[in-house]
């Protein structure tokens, strides 16, 4: 009897993942050594290095094979470097200005800025009645959220938004019918 030998089927070429994981493997001592030529400590290398691995993996379908996948790799290590770069130093912008801006968050509460009130807007506010007086207080004076004024005096937040909204006008109506606030002006 005799064997009749069978032809191997033709072997498929390796898919570009596999062939990405496997060139990872054989180039991970030369991407690691660029990315410490790029990153200032090793630990940020070794971050760089994972997130070119991570989008080498996530792209593959945009890598050719049989082309060069070292210059690939050290390409993408090298695009990864720079979004960082320019993420930083958006960030690092955002934060200058930030800075300097007098409604940023990052900035302790100072003083509210309207401790020392004229002597007609005192009296104006002295004769307003209590539930708005206090309300108007808390909010314009002492610069408390809505929030933070309806904890204090122990009412629902909407009483707070509608007692300051009246306490406002009646405010304003007093300190235009007051003669002393009109020469000031």
């Amino acid at each position: 009897m005799t064997t009749r030998l069978q032809p191997l089927p033709p072997s498929k070429p390796p898919s570009p993942a596999a062939e990405i994981q496997r060139g990872l493997r054989e180039h991970m001592p030369a991407l690691l050594r660029h990315a410490s030529r790029r990153a200032r400590t090793r630990d940020e290398a070794l971050d760089l290095v994972q997130e070119t691995a991570l989008r080498a993996l996530a792209f593959a379908w945009s890598f050719e094979p049989g082309t060069n996948l070292r210059g690939w790799l050290h390409q993408i290590l090298d695009s990864v470097f720079l979004t960082q770069c320019r993420r930083r130093a958006r960030e690092r912008r955002a934060f200058d200005a930030l800075s300097v801006d007098p409604c940023s968050w990052p900035k302790q509460d100072g003083e509210p800025s309207m401790r020392h009130m004229s002597p007609c807007v005192t009296r104006a506010l002295d004769h307003l009645p209590p539930n708005f007086r206090e309300v108007v207080r808390l909010v314009d004076v002492e610069e408390l959220s809505y929030r933070d004024a309806a904890n204090t005096l122990r009412v629902p937040l909407g009483t707070v938004m509608s007692r300051l909204h009246r306490g406002r006008r009646l405010l304003a109506t007093a300190l235009t019918d007051d003669p002393e606030s009109k020469r000031a002006a």
